[in-house]
């Protein structure tokens, strides 16, 4: 058993990717700190029999694709059932941890403060770049720059068990996009500690959000979700506004501008759920570390 936080690392994979999951799960494999156990989650589809690995692992299959919150939380749930894990490092599944210490360094960042609720890793490709999207910061063009920050990534993080089981978990009705926003921001109102450790590296293939058949729609509609659910009344007009005029100068795609606005209205008729606007503390919080929650 390690001493201090007891670390655990889920894993959620559609199946289209087994030599890319062989490899991650090959780098847990090599950490110098053992997780206590290994969750990987089939999300709609079936999993091989996995061995070689340290610590407890479980498989779980589910009929359908939940999206990746969705599947995020299914782990969550096992794991907490289980009731051994302080700190769970979710991966995706087409990561590599490249240095075996990443697992020993989040548990001595989380031994060290109490009140850490999300640990952000850096991530960058085989050459060792980091795309300007995956640094946290407004403006920042520097992804070796630490601290604390108003959000993270979703493709290599910590999180505080402690904390989800005071938040909640991830909005499974998301399926994709902004999740972390979310769960970030309601981690914040709580206040809870969000850092950006750049000397956690995922390795992870260059990539384009926008890959994804479904991305423009979804985008917005879970832009104006998110709004709806976390900002104080007065700001969600200006929140949209500026992501209106956003995407209007950023997106060439005429067939993207039309899937991004039937996302938006369709974020405005259906419900994204229950609302639980932050304090205004919160909206000066994140103003201070560099992000006011408007942009």
């Amino acid at each position: 058993m390690s001493m201090g936080p007891r670390i655990a690392v889920a894993v959620v994979t559609m199946g289209n990717r087994p030599v890319e999951v062989d490899a991650l799960l090959a780098s847990v494999a090599k950490q110098d700190l053992a997780p206590e156990r290994i969750v990987i989650v089939g999300n709609g589809c079936p999993l091989p029999e996995f061995t070689g690995l340290p610590g407890e692992v479980t498989t779980i299959e589910v009929d359908e694709n939940l999206g990746c919150p969705g599947g995020r939380n299914v782990a969550l749930r096992r794991l907490r059932e289980f009731g051994d894990v302080d700190v769970v490092v979710e991966l995706d599944d087409d990561g590599l941890l490249v240095d075996s210490d990443v697992l020993r360094k989040v548990r001595d960042l989380y031994a060290a403060d109490p009140r850490l609720g999300i640990v952000g890793f850096r991530i960058a490709d085989e050459n060792g770049e980091t795309q300007r999207r995956h640094v946290p910061r407004l403006g920042a063009k520097d992804p070796m720059r630490g601290g604390p920050v108003t959000g993270f990534l979703g493709g290599a993080h910590a999180l505080s068990m402690k904390m989800l089981a005071e938040i909640g978990d991830w909005p499974a009705e998301f399926f994709f996009a902004h999740e972390e926003t979310d769960l970030a921001w309601r981690a914040a109102d709580a206040g809870w500690t969000i850092r950006y450790e750049p000397e956690l590296l995922l390795q992870h293939p260059k990539t384009s959000p926008a890959r994804h058949a479904i991305y423009y729609r979804v985008t917005a509609r879970n832009r104006v979700w998110l709004t709806r659910r976390r900002l104080p009344l007065p700001l969600v007009p200006v929140h949209l506004g500026v992501w209106i005029a956003l995407t209007l100068l950023r997106t060439r795609s005429v067939g993207g501008l039309r899937a991004w606005f039937g996302g938006f209205v369709e974020g405005l008729r259906e419900s994204g759920g229950e609302r639980r606007p932050m304090r205004w503390r919160t909206v000066w919080r994140l103003a201070r570390l560099g992000r006011p929650p408007v942009i």
